[in-house]
C-alpha cells in the first residue's frame, strides 16, 4: 500500500489538494447549516404560520420546541450515517446527507400554514425538521473526519477550524438572505409569504453543494484501511460498548455538552433575547447579529491555529470557564445598551405577581386547548405577552390574583365561570389597565432605536461570538484524534451531536420555558451556565490533551 500511504498529507505547507478538500467540505457544510438554521432565525414567524391555534406564549415557545426537535434526532443521524461514513466511506456519505437536508428545507418554503391545512401543517413541519436532524446528524462527523484525514500532522486545529466557521457562516448567510427579502418586501408581506422565499433559495445551494461534492476524492486513510482490510464490521459495537464507550461518554459530557450551550447560548439565544425579551426590531437585532459573527468569525481559524500550538483542552475548557464567569453580566450589559428604559422601569417600579401558587399554571399549551383563565394565569399571561419581567410572591389560600407595579395595584379576576364573550370583554380591559399602569411606570412597548447604544450592543454580542470561536474552533481536532480511523465517524458524531443536539439544541426552549416560569428575564441563563460549568470539571479532571497525536493508527 505505498502509493496510498504516499497520498497522505506530509509537511506543513497548505497544497493545493488541500485547498480544495477544505474549500470544497467548507462550502457544502456551509450551505447545509444555512438550511438547518433558516427555521431558527425565523421561529417567531413559522411559530404563527403553522401553531396559529395557540396562544402567543404557547406559540413561541411551540416553535422553538419544533425547531429543537431537529436537534433531538441528532444523534441517530450520527448513528446511521456514522456507521455507513466507517463502512462505505466519508465522501458518498455526505453527499447523501446534503441532498435529504435541501429536499427538506424547501419543502418548508412550500408547506401550507396552520390556516390551510390545520394540525397537518405542524405534523408535516416537525417531520422535515426531523429529516433535517438526521440529515444533519450525519453531515458534520463526515466533513470534519475527511478534512482532519487528509491534514498533516501538526496543523489538524487549523484545517478542520475552517469546518468549525461553516456553522458561524450558515447562520450569517441566513440572515443575510432573511434581511434581504424582509427589506425589499417589507415586514407585512414578508411575515406573510415572503419568509419563505429562503427556504426555496435552497434549492440553489442543493445544485451547487452536489456539485461541489462530486468533485472530492474518498479520505487517504480511509482508502488505507479498506486496501487492508481493517474497516470496522460493527462500527456502533466497537464505538460504544468497548472500551471507547467510556471515552466518547466523557467527550460529551466533558467537551461537547459544554461547547454547545456556548455556541447556541451566544449566537441562538442573544438573538432570541434581543427581539423578545428587549424588544428590539427583528430587522435591526439581525443586522447587529450579523455584524459581530463577521468580527468575531476569524476566531475560529485563530484558535484552531493556537490549539496546534498549546492544544485544544486549555482552549476549549477556557472558553466554557469565560461563558460561566461573564454571561449575566454580558446579557445584563446588553439591556442596559439596547433597552434602558426597560431597565430603568424594573429599578425603578419593579412588576410583582402576588397569588396563590397553587392557582399559577404553567404558561406552556402545546395541543392549544388550555384557557388560562384563573386570575394568576391571566395576569402572567398578559406580562409574559408584552415581554414585562416580574417577581412572584406568595398570596392567601384561594385568593384572586394581584400585580403589583411600583406602588400601583391592580386586581386580576377569575375567568373560569365567564362565558367566551364576557371573559374576552375582561380579558380586554384588564389587559388596557394593565398596558396603562405599564406605560405610566415608564415600561416601554418596544425598545427605542435611538436609545441604543450600538458601538456598546456590537462589542457585547462580538464577545459572545468570540467564546463561541473558543469552544467550537478546537473541538472537531479534539474529537477526531479521541477515536481510531477505524470507527472515528461514528465515535465522534455520536458524542458531538448528543452534546450539540440535545444539550445546545434544547437551550433557547429551555432558556425561554424557566424565563417564562420565573418571570426574570435572565433566569434561562442558568441552564448554559450549569452546563459549562459540567463541562469545565469533567474535562479538566478527565479528558486528555491529544494535539500530538497520531491519527493514522
Amino acid at each position: 500500500m505505498a502509493t496510498v500511504a504516499s497520498s497522505l498529507p506530509s509537511g506543513s505547507g497548505l497544497t493545493s489538494n488541500h485547498r480544495r478538500v477544505i474549500v470544497a467540505s467548507s462550502l457544502g457544510t456551509v450551505f447545509e447549516w444555512y438550511d438547518f438554521y433558516l427555521y431558527g432565525s425565523l421561529a417567531v414567524i413559522i411559530g404563527k404560520q403553522f401553531f396559529g391555534g395557540l396562544n402567543d406564549t404557547s406559540q413561541f415557545i411551540f416553535a422553538l420546541l419544533a425547531f429543537a426537535a431537529g436537534f433531538a434526532v441528532r444523534p441517530f443521524g450520527a448513528l446511521l450515517f456514522g456507521r455507513l461514513g466507517d463502512m462505505i466511506g466519508r465522501k458518498y456519505t455526505f453527499l447523501v446527507t446534503i441532498v435529504i437536508m435541501g429536499l427538506s428545507t424547501f419543502l418548508v418554503g412550500v408547506l401550507p400554514s396552520y390556516e390551510k391545512i390545520g394540525m397537518a401543517a405542524p405534523v408535516i413541519l416537525i417531520t422535515l425538521r426531523l429529516l433535517q436532524g438526521l440529515a444533519l446528524g450525519g453531515e458534520y462527523g463526515g466533513a470534519a473526519t475527511y478534512v482532519a484525514e487528509h491534514a498533516p500532522n501538526g496543523k489538524r486545529g487549523l484545517y478542520t477550524s475552517f469546518i468549525q466557521t461553516t456553522a458561524t457562516l450558515g447562520l450569517f448567510l441566513s440572515l443575510l438572505v432573511i434581511w434581504s427579502c424582509r427589506n425589499y418586501l417589507g415586514k407585512d408581506v414578508f411575515e406573510d409569504w415572503g419568509w419563505r422565499i429562503p427556504f426555496w433559495v435552497s434549492v440553489i445551494l442543493l445544485g451547487v453543494s452536489v456539485w461541489i461534492r462530486m468533485q472530492l476524492n474518498e479520505s487517504p486513510l480511509f482508502q488505507q484501511m479498506k486496501a487492508e482490510g481493517k474497516q470496522s464490521k460493527a462500527p456502533i459495537t466497537e464505538s460504544f460498548f468497548t472500551r471507547n464507550g467510556k471515552i466518547a461518554l466523557l467527550a460529551l459530557l466533558g467537551a461537547t455538552a459544554g461547547q454547545a450551550v456556548v455556541w447556541y447560548g451566544g449566537q441562538f439565544y442573544s438573538l432570541f433575547f434581543l427581539t423578545k425579551t428587549l424588544g428590539m426590531d427583528a430587522n435591526m437585532a439581525d443586522i447587529y447579529i450579523a455584524v459581530a459573527l463577521a468580527l468575531a468569525t476569524g476566531g475560529f481559524i485563530f484558535f484552531g491555529w493556537l490549539s496546534d500550538k498549546i492544544g485544544r483542552k486549555v482552549i476549549v475548557l477556557g472558553g466554557c470557564l469565560l461563558a460561566v464567569i461573564t454571561y449575566f453580566p454580558t446579557f445584563k450589559a446588553l439591556t442596559h445598551n439596547v433597552n434602558p428604559a426597560l431597565e430603568a422601569a424594573v429599578a425603578s417600579a419593579p412588576v410583582t405577581v402576588t397569588a396563590d401558587p397553587e392557582r399559577c399554571a404553567f404558561q406552556f399549551d402545546p395541543v392549544g386547548k388550555a384557557t388560562f383563565k384563573q386570575s394568576c394565569d391571566i395576569i402572567k399571561s398578559a406580562l409574559a405577552k408584552k415581554g414585562i419581567p416580574y417577581h412572584n410572591e406568595a398570596g392567601a389560600a384561594g385568593s384572586v390574583a394581584s400585580v403589583r407595579i411600583g406602588s400601583a395595584t391592580l386586581a386580576s379576576f377569575e375567568g373560569a365561570s365567564l362565558t367566551k364573550e364576557d371573559f374576552k370583554a375582561q380579558s380586554d380591559a384588564f389587559g388596557k389597565q394593565l398596558g396603562e399602569a405599564l406605560k405610566t411606570a415608564g415600561y416601554p412597548s418596544a425598545a427605542d432605536p435611538s436609545a441604543t447604544n450600538v458601538p456598546m450592543t456590537i462589542l457585547l454580542l462580538t464577545w459572545l461570538v468570540l467564546l463561541v470561536t473558543m469552544v467550537y474552533g478546537p473541538i472537531a481536532a479534539w474529537l477526531v484524534e479521541l477515536f481510531p480511523t477505524r470507527i472515528r465517524y461514528t465515535s465522534m458524531s455520536l458524542p458531538y451531536h448528543i452534546g450539540n443536539g440535545w444539550f445546545g439544541g434544547f437551550l433557547p426552549f429551555t432558556a425561554f420555558a424557566i424565563v417564562a416560569a420565573t418571570g426574570d428575564i435572565y433566569s434561562g441563563l442558568w441552564y448554559p451556565i450549569a452546563v459549562a460549568s459540567m463541562t469545565f470539571v469533567v474535562g479538566l479532571l478527565f479528558l486528555p490533551e491529544t494535539k500530538d497525536v497520531d491519527i493514522t493508527k
